[in-house]
């Protein structure tokens, strides 16, 4: 957490490296989190111009489930987080500001680095996530009935039918010449 105060005061910023453990707040969020490893965080804020940056690299190991078979999977993760923030008295000069450029408004003249973490972790989440055996393989689950299929699949097959069904189908193979 840094207050405003002590960051305005600073010209070159304030410069961290900490290691939080988000893992209960994560999962107490979203149900997907299965497992978070300690997050090494490391950066700067900054006061410059009238706005506070908050520019920081994160790394950390995450464990979600297989969007295929639910079977754990685990994900190393290294971002880079960039986040602009003013204070509440600029707000009402900046207000096309904060929409064009997403421009974050500090609350309690603090920036809660724990939020912004918490926060880019959960957004940096695939919606994709497969365990190596089925990145690796081409097999795809199939049931009593039904079977998973690639889009390129899809299209093939669809591309077949329709050329089965066509009204010249039946014709095809007439014109051929008999020697």
């Amino acid at each position: 957490m840094f207050h405003i105060y002590d960051i305005q005061k600073n010209p070159d910023g304030i410069s961290f490296e900490k290691t939080l453990d988000l893992q209960e707040d994560l999962q107490a969020r979203n149900s997907d989190v299965l497992g978070l490893s300690p997050v090494q965080v490391s950066g700067n804020v900054r006061f410059e111009s009238g706005f506070f940056f908050l520019d920081y690299q994160m790394t950390y190991d995450i464990t979600l489930a297989s969007s295929r078979s639910l079977q754990p999977v685990l994900l190393h993760e290294v971002q880079e987080v960039n986040e602009l923030f003013v204070a509440n008295e600029a707000v009402l000069k900046e207000q096309d500001l904060i929409d064009e450029y997403m421009v974050l408004v500090v609350e309690d003249d603090y920036i809660v680095l724990e939020e912004s973490v918490a926060d880019n972790i959960l957004l940096a989440i695939p919606i994709k996530v497969l365990t190596p055996e089925e990145e690796a393989g081409t097999d795809l689950p199939s049931g009593q009935a039904w079977a998973l299929m690639t889009e390129e699949d899809f299209q093939q097959k669809a591309q077949e039918k329709k050329e089965a069904n066509s009204p010249f189908a039946q014709l095809q193979g007439l014109f051929d010449s008999e020697e």
